[in-house]
Order: C-alpha cells, then sequence, then structure tokens
C-alpha cells in the first residue's frame, strides 16, 4: 500500500547548500540572510515594504497593535479561517467580530456591511487556499457606509476608516482581477510555516501597501524596531567591534526571523516560479477528473478572474454532511493517503463558542466545512501518486453515496 502524506515541504538541493552555508558561516540569528530574503521578497512583491518576522501570527498582532486596540475595539474576520486570525485580534487586545463567507470560501461583504460599528478598527480578509478574498468591494463599503468611525491614536486617525488587512498566509504567488497577493489590502501578512507554498520552516512577513497619507520609509522603521525589542541595533550590528551601545526606543516584541531560517526561503524564492508550476499541474490534473463529476463543485465553478497559488486542491462534496464526509477520509487513511479538512469554522470551537458565537449563525461557513476535504497536493507528488488519490477518492465517494 502505498503512502502519500499530506504536505510534505519541498527541499531542494539549493535549500541544503543555502542552510548549510548559513551555518558554516557562524551567524544564524536575524542577520545578512534575512535581509536578503527580505530584499528578494519585496522584489518579489513589488513592494519595498516587507518585515520579516517568526511567524504569520506574530506579524498579524504587531498589524493590529500598530492601531493601538483598546479592549472593545472590534476587528471583523471571517467564520472560515484557522483560529490564528481570530486569535491575533484577542492577543492585540481586540475583540473579534465573526461573519460568514460566500460559496468561494472567502469573506462576505454583505455580513461585514451589517457587522460594522463605529468601533470596528480593522477588518481582516483571508485568502483561502490560495484564492485571494476580494477587497476591492470591502474598500466601497467602508466608504459608503456613513458611519463615524472612533479613530483612536495617530494610524487610526490617519487612515480615517478601518484598515483592511489580508490574512495572505496562503496567497503568495496568487492574483485576482489583475492585483498581486499583497497589493490588494493596507497591510497583508504571508505565512512561511511548513506546510505553505514557501517555508521558512516557521516565519511570515508583513507586508505594507498603505496610503500615500503615510511616511512608509518611517512605518517600516517601526515595524522593524517593534520585532526586535524596540532595539536601535539588530545582533549583527552590535557584534561589530566597539559598536555594542544601543537604546530602545520602543515596548517592542521578540519575533524576529532567524538566518537560519531566511536561508530555507531564499534558496525557495528563487525557484519559487518552478515551486508554483508543480503545484499548478497537479492543481489542473485534479480540475480535470473531476470536471463533471455530479458529486462534486471544483475550484473553477467558483474562483473566477484570477489565478490561486494552488496551496490547496479544495475537494467539495455537493450536498455532503460531515458524517459522510468523515467517512470518505477515513477510508483514505485505510489507503494510506493522508488528507486534511480546512478549516474547522470559528463558531464550532470551544473558545469561540464561549465567546457567544453560535455555527447556526453561519450556514454557508459550516455547509462549506462539512462538505470538503483538502487533497494532497505539492511538489514530488508523482503522476502516479496523483492517479493512486484520485482512484481511491472516487471509490470511496461512490462507496458513500451507495
Amino acid at each position: 500500500m502505498k503512502k502519500i502524506p499530506f504536505s510534505p515541504p519541498f527541499i531542494s538541493q539549493s535549500v541544503i547548500d543555502e542552510v548549510n552555508q548559513t551555518l558554516e558561516s557562524g551567524w544564524i540569528t536575524t542577520g545578512p540572510k534575512v535581509k536578503a530574503f527580505e530584499e528578494a521578497l519585496a522584489l518579489r512583491l513589488g513592494i519595498k515594504e516587507v518585515i520579516p518576522v517568526n511567524s504569520w501570527t506574530s506579524g498579524a498582532i504587531l498589524t493590529l497593535k500598530w492601531l493601538n486596540l483598546k479592549e472593545d475595539d472590534e476587528v471583523i474576520v471571517p467564520a472560515y479561517t484557522y483560529a490564528a486570525s481570530a486569535l491575533a485580534v484577542i492577543h492585540a487586545g481586540g475583540r473579534p467580530v465573526i461573519v460568514d463567507v460566500m460559496d468561494d470560501f472567502s469573506i462576505d461583504p454583505e455580513e461585514i456591511r451589517k457587522a460594522l460599528t463605529p468601533k470596528t478598527k480593522a477588518i481582516m480578509g483571508v485568502d483561502y487556499g490560495g484564492w485571494p478574498a476580494d477587497y476591492k468591494p470591502i474598500y466601497q463599503l467602508v466608504e459608503e457606509s456613513g458611519i463615524n468611525f472612533e479613530m483612536r491614536g495617530e494610524n487610526q486617525q490617519r487612515l480615517g476608516r478601518p484598515l483592511i488587512m489580508a490574512d495572505a498566509a496562503h496567497s503568495i504567488g496568487a492574483e485576482r482581477n489583475g492585483v498581486d497577493a499583497g497589493k490588494m489590502a493596507d497591510i497583508s501578512v504571508f505565512s512561511f510555516h511548513a506546510v505553505k507554498n514557501l517555508t521558512t520552516a516557521e516565519g511570515g512577513a508583513i507586508v505594507l501597501n498603505l496610503p500615500d497619507d503615510f511616511d512608509k520609509q518611517e512605518t517600516h522603521r517601526w515595524f522593524k524596531l517593534m520585532t526586535l525589542n524596540g532595539q536601535t541595533k539588530n545582533a549583527l550590528e552590535k557584534s561589530q567591534g566597539g559598536n555594542w551601545k544601543y537604546d530602545i526606543v520602543l515596548p517592542g516584541l521578540k519575533i524576529n526571523l532567524p538566518d537560519v531560517l531566511a536561508a530555507i526561503g531564499l534558496a525557495q524564492l528563487n525557484e519559487y516560479d518552478h515551486i508554483l508550476s508543480m503545484r499548478k499541474e497537479i492543481f489542473q490534473r485534479y480540475l480535470d477528473f473531476f470536471r463533471g463529476k455530479v458529486w462534486t463543485i471544483t475550484p473553477e465553478d467558483i474562483w473566477k478572474n484570477g489565478t490561486p497559488s494552488y496551496h490547496l486542491y479544495p475537494l467539495r462534496l455537493k450536498d455532503f454532511k460531515e458524517s459522510q464526509r468523515d467517512q470518505i477520509v477515513d477510508q483514505l487513511t485505510e489507503k494510506g493517503i493522508a488528507s486534511n479538512v480546512h478549516f474547522i469554522p470559528l463558531p464550532r470551537l470551544s473558545l469561540f463558542r464561549e465567546m457567544g458565537f453560535r455555527i447556526e449563525d453561519y450556514p454557508v461557513a459550516d455547509q462549506l466545512y462539512q462538505s470538503m476535504i483538502s487533497l494532497p497536493i505539492y511538489p514530488g507528488l508523482t503522476r502516479e501518486d496523483q492517479e493512486y488519490v484520485l482512484e481511491h477518492i472516487e471509490a470511496a465517494v461512490l462507496k458513500v453515496l451507495s
């Protein structure tokens, strides 16, 4: 029996060489590799202001702290996302306001409209599976809302409206309506966790795309300082002879990305077009197989006017219930195929239930959850392995239906 993992990292020889070079250099914390990775990522995204961090979550928390959230401040997040989207709001001192999503898994602008209040400080879209949310109508509805938003603090006042933020954990390399991921929202946060298309093992990046009212260089400097305890010199700068004196100018965090991890990302970034092409090929193979099957809804049925990053292949099982979906997952496991479910909606999780959120209020998110399976999709998944996955998916579905 085959053993097909869900999402192993893509570790090429160039990654190994880059990491070995870093280890042999004697410098493994934040230093020259992080700087090179930051510059390469900025070039890839076409945005100058990029701040590497040690995780998506820490990047999102810092972004929300930049807004100086207080206890009653609200941040709107979609129900269909990983818990970190809402946990970042809590850790930054605000209150998550959860709204339902649309059939394409992205946050529903009409539900945002209903949830807006004077206390709304930010709206977070989630680029599910590498498919960017549509941020344009979010900007429009905020502008047209007529709400007198309570803008507290210099950054909020300069914005004059809630921050539009992208949870772009899945979407590096994607575009929608001709706009690349990273350029759709005021601030986007990417993830480079081990299972992501581009990995640093653990890590992420904050990308600034703020209005021209902001001094972008100064804002970039603030974020960089805040990732390292508000310290005016990093460890590499301090290590230079006679350069040890530093100052603490901000109440910063300790969320810097180290060189040994940036080395992985730097090598992967240099071959990311190849990584994307391999993922696309598998995604297309799945599309070709499922097209026309009466029991599924394919991504091409719902993802229009854009190109995903092919992070996930979400298999939507038409009219299936949770128990039927679980049977299929179990049958795949018996055949050595690791699948997953992205995600358990927030209101189904104990923490958010205890905060008063009820899954009955999120019918679209709940229906998506009950009827979807994430299939293996990664470089290294051979054509033979793909055929094996598809063969046993179809057999499992037909068995459940019968």
